[in-house]
């Protein structure tokens, strides 16, 4: 079963859903995790209801967004690869760190306990600033695999990096055999 978690980088939600739906319609089983932002929060970019609706429609499972629901990932060893698309600036900082305050980061947390991989498709405006430290840091841990990404908008947003999500199905196929997908920057 492939764990799918999404964090509140709302200007790529739907595109992350779009690749959640290409993961479904290729069989994969799947279980939709939420950070509790993700979960409630409205948006410009949409309403927290209808994406919560389609996340549970195209899995057949109830999302998971509150972190004592994630805990049980770990016991239960409930997932094979763990993706969390979009990977926020805020979740990369607490897992490089080892926080667990969110579903999401309870999620990768108990998943990465049964040494299983982690899949990172990051979207944040400071990913060349700031948190360029946790990607380092990522890179580094053993189980966490990165989707290629590239800067967005290097003019107006200079230290901004997003995933390229057409790549999640591929990064986590290489992933579940121990690989990196090369090159990770694009």
């Amino acid at each position: 079963m492939i764990g799918y978690a999404m964090c509140g980088s709302f200007c790529t939600l739907e595109r992350c859903m779009d690749e959640l739906e290409l993961l479904c319609l290729s069989g994969y089983d799947v279980l939709p995790v939420m950070s509790e932002i993700c979960y409630s929060t409205d948006t410009r970019f949409g309403r927290a209801a209808d994406r919560v609706r389609r996340a549970e429609e195209l899995c057949q499972n109830t999302v998971i967004h509150t972190v004592f629901d994630a805990e049980p990932i770990g016991p239960k060893a409930l997932l094979d690869v763990l993706v969390i698309a979009p990977c926020t600036g805020n979740t990369l900082a607490k897992l490089a760190a080892g926080v667990t305050d969110s579903a999401v980061t309870m999620a990768a947390k108990a998943h990465l306990r049964n040494h299983r991989p982690l899949v990172i498709a990051l979207a944040t405006n400071d990913a060349l600033s700031a948190n360029l430290k946790n990607i380092g840091k990522l890179l580094e841990k053993k189980n966490v695999y990165f989707v290629p990404f590239s800067q967005d908008d290097p003019v107006k947003k200079p230290d901004s990096m997003i995933a390229d999500f057409s790549l999640i199905a591929d990064t986590l196929e290489l992933a579940l055999k121990g690989r990196q997908i090369q090159p990770i920057l694009k």
